[in-house]
């Protein structure tokens, strides 16, 4: 089933399986792929001791692990060892595609990252000394935490929030989204520019983006309710209340799609809130 998601989504290329642990290290060992889908329970090895090995032998890639049985003394342990998400059996489609994609981003963002320290390594730049992030490392950082990372509404972000950054007062408090909206309109790269219209596209990307990540956050909460990333950003970002209806839906499989409220505002002053405390933290 895991196969065939894959594929048909056209997530990534299946480039081995195995029925158990002990018989997995060595394919896993020689083709190194970039992340091993792990059940917990397995014969000879179970899941976590197969990851262990694995680790000690050198291997870097991810692990998603599968499980029916989730109890949170396991997925502390499981955290622990490096697993980077859980998908709870029986696996639904539409999560694993989910689970994937963030894994998938998660790599944009770390390879890209590793070659902008290769090119300040290669001119004389020495970046473990670097004394802060960028505002937008910052900020892509915190994105790519909700697999959010990538698209047009995710630079849009970054913008607002380097314009509050970059004002002289910093004040706590946004000022109105059409403010903020028009200012990121009058820095793009094209001329004569119709600032009204592109004000309302660059809202429809925020609000799209946001959406994104709040069905990401509902995902991994109906998945793992003590997911990290889950823990964190969604009680934060979002009405907690509507991520627990939604998260409810999801798990009794109800087909009728119920309707997101999404606060542009409130993500955007959280966002910018806590991009402003580690920017001060260096």
């Amino acid at each position: 089933m895991l196969k065939n998601i894959i594929i048909d989504g056209d997530l990534g290329m299946v480039i081995g399986e195995s029925e158990n642990g002990v018989e997995s290290l060595s394919p896993i060992l020689s083709r190194n792929p970039d992340v091993v889908l792990i059940d917990l329970l397995m014969p000879e090895l179970d899941g976590i001791e197969t990851m262990e090995r694995l680790r000690s032998d050198g291997f870097q890639g991810k692990f998603i692990m599968i499980s029916q049985v989730i109890t949170k003394e396991m997925v502390g342990e499981a955290y622990e060892k490096g697993v980077e998400f859980f998908i709870h059996k029986p696996i639904n489609r539409v999560e694993v595609q989910s689970i994937l994609k963030k894994t998938a981003e998660q790599f944009l963002l770390q390879n890209s990252l590793r070659t902008i320290q290769e090119t300040l390594a290669h001119i004389g730049l020495d970046t473990s000394k670097t004394k802060e992030k960028s505002v937008k490392e910052i900020v892509m950082s915190i994105l790519n935490d909700m697999g959010i990372i990538g698209g047009a509404g995710s630079d849009d972000i970054v913008l607002i929030i380097e314009h509050m950054m970059n004002s002289n007062e910093r004040a706590a408090q946004l000022p109105p989204l059409k403010d903020l909206y028009e200012a990121v309109a009058e820095k793009g790269e094209w001329t004569n520019v119709d600032v009204k219209k592109e004000s309302k596209a660059i809202e429809q990307r925020i609000r799209r983006t946001i959406l994104t990540a709040f069905n990401n956050l509902v995902s991994l909460g109906s998945i793992d309710y003590t997911n990290p990333e889950f823990e964190y950003y969604a009680p934060r970002y979002f009405d907690f209340q509507e991520i627990r209806k939604h998260m409810v839906s999801i798990q009794e499989e109800k087909d009728d799609e119920v309707r997101v409220k999404i606060n542009i505002k409130k993500f955007l002053q959280v966002l910018y809130l806590e991009t402003l405390e580690k920017y001060q933290q260096g």
